[in-house]
């Protein structure tokens, strides 16, 4: 089963265990970085599948967090979950203002760049990049993109990002095929 027939997004990543009473290191996917534990349960992809869990205690530890998961009280324990990914259920997520989007509704839409009067097909989005002036769009080709070049797009809308359209699955850039 994918990720969008579960209806699971994943928002972060446990990167280590911490100390020696179960704790674990973990990386945020969210903005802000502490949005993360706003949400419960949280679904851990395991390479045997999902499991549910619950956190019974998070601080912010350095530049980073810690968790503990109920019931996990060794590292040993704890260092089994080293490198699994979060995730959440999409409906957990708050609704958006209207011309927002959250990332997980642009992967996978089609690029299509109306530059100069003609339009190309680009591809489709693979990921995005936060660069800090701006988000960029990876956009990935496919059989159907006008050739096999990966192109990244900025992420401004009116004046690169003409329109998204989640129903058709299509965002319209205002982009040079050629760059």
């Amino acid at each position: 089963m994918s990720d969008s027939e579960s209806g699971l997004i994943d928002v972060g990543r446990i990167s280590a265990a911490y100390g020696i009473k179960g704790w674990l290191k973990v990386q945020s996917f969210t903005q802000p970085a502490d949005n993360l534990f706003a949400y419960q349960p949280w679904w851990l992809k395991t390479p045997h599948g999902v499991k549910q869990v619950e956190i019974d205690a998070s601080r912010p530890q350095g530049k980073g967090y810690v968790v503990h998961i109920k019931g996990v009280d060794d590292r040993d324990l704890a260092s089994r979950y080293a490198g699994q990914v979060i995730a959440i259920e999409r409906a957990q997520l708050p609704a958006l203002d209207s011309g927002d989007y959250y990332w997980h509704q642009l992967q996978g839409l089609r690029v299509i760049s109306r530059h100069q009067g003609q339009s190309w097909d680009l591809g489709r989005v693979a990921n995005l990049l936060e660069t800090g002036a701006n988000d960029v769009l990876v956009v990935a080709p496919d059989a159907e993109s006008l050739d096999q070049r990966e192109r990244l797009v900025p992420y401004v809308p009116e004046q690169y990002v003409l329109s998204v359209n989640l129903v058709s699955g299509i965002i319209e850039v205002d982009w040079d095929p050629d760059f």
